[in-house]
């Protein structure tokens, strides 16, 4: 995207109580922020208006569960993959037509050449799995309006529109089910800068009321929903058996009125079991907020939510983009996330040959074997029962929205089970661990990386309690103090 926070907030409801940022933001694929307008009162009432919380609680289970999952960008924009004409485009990957301002033809023209004969299904939900993810989203139509999948709606796609003749989503629909991961689809229904009718949103000298740059992209907004937005979400729905379990919108306009959103949700509706997220537009909520390259201060209490976030600076794969977060750095986020009840959307951006660029295997890999000891301290877990280890707001200091700014701490986090306390320690403390007030009654304490479960002595005194603990610690990015609980 290219709106600055300020920008965005004028056009949004922003309900979080603070953010937490981590890294460089110098352009985002989805909408900045993370709660658009809504409303209750639906032309066509979605299953969240109508559902028993029940209903909600079975529904959400595995995602709330889960934790951690993979966003994949990846299409023709990986064939420039950030140049065009000779030279770097600024911002992110997946945004070169809209930034160079290239032609609808020209555009198109890059699906011959697309054939990505390097794509392995079972390499990347490999990787996903080995990663410790949960569940894969991938692009299925991006802003470009190039669809990854076979679509009879609509000739731009992988299968008819290039020489690789195959679709990526059905052989990675057969490799989640063999390999046991969930398979969503994130689906561009409101941006689409080569269909006519499809919207833009501004960038550069693109003009109003279209903000589009090549008269092949005029047309009916509603004809463009009726012909080919609508035809292939019932597509994405109906063609891949039990997948998917998330539809992932993004980046609603204005000319997504509630009449014309109330048509999607129709389709939606015919799958009870779809979890779908906040970006359909119209003033439906959906079911996840979607916070994007931040950690937000206290998390969501009361709403599902999950942080979208990518490696380096882009979301689709750009040569020049070599900034990679440290694996310090994404352990620690996704520890941070889980804390406050939210999911890490970690996102990946394959080349055109289909392969993942090696730095960001290597930094999954680690990741995988940090949770293959502590996972449980993740996995179906719930928020801290503390709160204040995170941060606090600063009494002098203002956000760019001149609220209290939120000063992370980053010594430890916690998350919880119905007889657990987790405590993620970022700094070791020493001899001694000490929590100044417990919610609950500690029986026992030991390392979650000591497979033998070797007790710690734990002392309650006046002041709360404390753990004794080894000398050094057991991981050097995040080693996790056990507490049972009673």
């Amino acid at each position: 995207m290219n709106l600055s926070r300020r920008a965005f907030a004028r056009s949004c409801t922003l309900t979080a109580t603070g953010r937490a940022l981590v890294g460089a933001l110098p352009g985002l694929a989805q909408v900045q922020g993370e709660h658009f307008n809504t409303a209750t009162n639906h032309p066509v009432p979605a299953i969240q208006d109508i559902e028993t919380t029940e209903q909600k609680n079975a529904r959400m289970q595995w995602f709330r569960e889960a934790r951690f999952g993979m966003f994949i960008h990846w299409g023709l924009y990986s064939i420039p993959a950030g140049r065009w004409d000779g030279k770097e485009v600024p911002g992110i990957g997946e945004w070169i037509m809209n930034r160079a301002s290239i032609p609808v033809a020209q555009y198109q023209a890059l699906a011959a050449q697309f054939n990505p004969t390097r794509f392995s299904a079972a390499g990347i939900v490999g990787l996903a799995k080995s990663a410790g993810m949960k569940y894969i989203v991938i692009t299925s139509k991006h802003h470009d309006g190039f669809a990854m999948f076979d679509s009879q709606s609509n000739p731009f796609n992988i299968v008819q529109a290039t020489p690789f003749k195959r679709d990526p989503l059905k052989e990675l629909a057969a490799e989640c089910r063999r390999q046991g991961l969930k398979l969503g689809f994130y689906y561009s229904q409101d941006q689409d800068w080569t269909a006519p009718g499809g919207a833009a949103y501004k960038t550069g000298d693109h003009q109003p009321p279209t903000f589009h740059w090549d008269p092949a992209q005029n047309g009916s907004f509603a004809a463009y929903l009726e012909t080919k937005t609508i035809p292939q979400i019932r597509e994405l729905l109906t063609n891949y058996g039990d997948f998917p379990a998330i539809v992932w919108f993004d980046t609603p306009t204005k000319d997504m009125t509630p009449e014309l959103a109330g048509k999607i949700v129709t389709v939606l509706n015919q799958h009870p079991k779809l979890i779908w997220n906040n970006r359909l537009g119209g003033s439906y909520q959906g079911d996840t907020e979607t916070p994007e390259q931040y950690i937000p201060a206290r998390g969501y209490p009361g709403r599902d939510w999950e942080s979208c976030m990518t490696m380096n600076d882009t979301w689709g794969y750009k040569v020049d983009d070599t900034n990679f977060k440290s694996t310090e750095t994404l352990i620690r986020n996704l520890i941070d996330i889980a804390s406050k009840g939210g999911n890490y959307l970690l996102n990946i951006g394959p080349e055109a040959t289909g392969e993942v660029p090696q730095p960001e295997v290597t930094r999954l890999q680690e990741m995988g074997r940090w949770l293959a000891v502590n996972g449980e301290a993740i996995y179906a877990t719930r928020p801290t029962l503390f709160g204040d280890e995170a941060g606090s707001f600063s009494s002098t200091e203002k956000d760019e929205d001149g609220k209290p700014k939120f000063i992370p701490s980053w010594k430890w986090r916690s998350t919880t089970t119905s007889n657990r306390i987790y405590i993620h320690l970022f700094e070791w403390p020493g001899a001694t661990f000490h929590l100044d007030r417990l919610p609950r009654q500690v029986t026992g304490a030991y390392l979650l990386a000591d497979s033998s479960r070797s007790p710690l002595k734990v002392t309650r005194t006046a002041e709360g309690v404390d753990v004794a603990v080894p000398a050094t610690a057991p991981d050097p990015i995040a080693s996790v103090l056990v507490l049972k609980t009673e």
